[in-house]
């Protein structure tokens, strides 16, 4: 029998769980003030962490400047909170903002001395930051047209903003094995990703009831997995008690607070699979799971655009963001615009936004008020669909650029082939974290660096591209075939790749499914130029090996 693993060895072996225990993350709060007052070379680094509770991580370079995650529970923001953020990006942000694919907002630039004033005023916005980053339930996603789109089954949103008040700076689930991420939704479409999360809770109805199928154990980063299923379905008024026994069956494992690399709930699911965890969250509920059979996705998905609303006379738009970039200024004119005839901002897990509950008769002025912002509606799909995290020059993670070079990559590929690529999902990561979900994209690329060093001897950056992701009904981890393209070959990488695919397709042929049809020698051969003959005699030794040929 294996013996049980003690607190006291959890603390030996793992720095940040001392960390922890020292001093509780959360009281950092009552230290804005002090800390404002000092240089920002003198605090502590134990402190430097502890701001990750409040959703703050160091800026590239480590220079005193940080980037601050706001959540934005279910992507749901009044006119006022979007001002609020725009007017704390260009007075004290340099103007700069991105939306995520977990429906926050990151600005970059702040200062440790202006952290009261800053926390002072989204407080008193309506704004929640405990928890942005660090050992917390992250923010909990969901459909970011919950509530107004004809589709889903029923309205979520409610539901999310009492798991969002529940979780939020609670205590005692602000100290997890590692960070924690929810999702729940009832839309068909399963939009809100929820084979990649570590808790999904599926909309779906039983015998006339409105409830949730659960998944499990999802996640990204070095060591991807999907969700599965625990087989069972819980009722709304359920739905809290039963996040806190999935988690609390976790968080009180002591195995999985030795190692920060072995952390996540994910790994958890993988040691004893989920039979055995829907059996463990039985007893910590005291009850078994109603047995159900997890709904598939539907066919189809939510798209930029104009759509009637639920509700009679209104239409939601949403507004594709080239990158997820979004300056303080077009936040406030935005918050303006949807000031001005009563309505609301969503964000969306594609790094767009939506403007809600437009009376019908104001749509077109709607329209052409954003358009004059910089959102026009008119653009090819790929840059509605198409992600990159924050990247170089301004990770500390990454490796190589994300936002220009998915800009630039995009500009390329429509230059060459205009609207057939329209929907084509791009996602581009500058580091193993997976932030942009490169993983899950038709087409993804992760930053690396080449083996080759410059004259100088300085790293050169390059990608390696990821092929077969999926999402949805076609939900499945992508490879990296094609491994180490320099950054000025990655335009002419990924055209071959779309051409070859546009030339070969069959009807209504998805990028992914023509991937999966071709074999790795085949897309490496035609993305490099270089004979097949050549790729497979590369391939046969690490074949017979037994290793990954791609």
């Amino acid at each position: 029998m294996t013996e049980a693993i003690t607190r006291e060895q959890v603390l030996k072996r793992n720095s940040i769980e001392r960390l922890k225990a020292d001093k509780f993350p959360l009281d950092i709060l009552a230290e804005f003030p002090e800390l404002a007052t000092r240089n920002y070379e003198t605090v502590a680094e134990e402190d430097i962490v502890r701001l990750q509770w409040y959703g703050l991580y160091h800026d590239k370079p480590k220079t005193g400047f940080f980037m601050m995650r706001i959540k934005i529970a279910g992507g749901v923001l009044t006119p006022a909170k979007l001002r609020t953020i725009g007017e704390l990006s260009e007075r004290l942000g340099r103007g700069y903002g991105e939306l995520t694919t977990r429906q926050n907002v990151q600005l970059h630039w702040i200062e440790l001395k202006h952290l009261p004033e800053v926390y002072g005023i989204l407080g008193k916005a309506g704004f929640t930051m405990a928890g942005g980053c660090g050992d917390t339930v992250r923010n909990v996603t969901g459909c970011a047209v919950s509530g107004i789109d004809r589709a889903e089954l029923f309205d979520v949103a409610p539901i999310l903003e009492d798991v969002a008040r529940f979780f939020y700076g609670n205590r005692e689930y602000s100290d997890l094995p590692r960070k924690h991420k929810i999702t729940l939704s009832a839309c068909p479409y399963h939009c809100n990703l929820p084979e990649m999360h570590c808790i999904a809770l599926v909309g779906a109805v039983k015998d006339g009831r409105p409830g949730f199928a659960i998944r499990v154990g999802g996640g990204l980063s070095t060591v991807p997995r999907i969700s599965k299923s625990l087989g069972g379905f819980i009722e709304v008024a359920d739905t809290i008690p039963v996040l806190r026994a999935i988690i609390d069956v976790w968080k009180e494992t002591p195995k999985y607070r030795m190692s920060r690399v072995k952390a996540r709930l994910k790994f958890m699911m993988d040691d004893v699979g989920p039979e055995t965890y829907r059996q463990m969250v039985e007893v910590r509920l005291g009850r078994r799971l109603e047995d159900f059979t997890l709904p598939e996705a539907a066919v189809g998905a939510h798209t930029t655009g104009v759509h009637p609303q639920r509700q009679p006379g209104l239409t939601y738009v949403g507004f594709p963001v080239s990158v997820g970039l979004m300056n303080g200024r077009q936040m406030c004119e935005v918050a303006d615009v949807a000031e001005a005839y009563g309505g609301e901002i969503r964000l969306t897990r594609e790094q767009n936004f939506i403007l809600a509950n437009i009376p019908e008769a104001r749509v077109d002025g709607v329209v052409r008020a954003v358009e004059a912002i910089g959102f026009p509606l008119g653009v090819n799909r790929l840059r509605a669909v198409s992600i990159a995290c924050t990247g170089s020059p301004l990770c500390n993670y990454a490796v190589a650029l994300t936002k220009p070079r998915l800009a630039d990559l995009m500009d390329h590929l429509e230059r060459t082939f205009g609207s057939q690529i329209e929907g084509l999902r791009i996602h581009l990561d500058g580091c193993p974290h997976a932030c942009a979900h490169h993983w899950t994209g038709d087409i993804g690329l992760q930053g690396t660096t080449l083996r080759e060093r410059t004259a100088e001897g300085e790293k050169q950056e390059g990608y390696d591209i990821y092929l077969r992701g999926g999402q949805g009904r076609t939900a499945a981890i992508g490879l990296p075939v094609v491994k180490r393209v320099a950054a000025d070959q990655v335009n002419v990488y990924v055209e071959r790749l779309v051409r070859l695919w546009l030339g070969e397709r069959q009807p209504d042929e998805g990028f992914k499914a023509f991937a999966d049809r071709r074999q790795d020698d085949e897309l490496i051969a035609v993305a490099t130029e270089r004979p097949i003959e050549e790729i497979r005699a590369e391939m046969r030794p690490r074949a017979r090996r037994g290793e990954p040929t791609a």
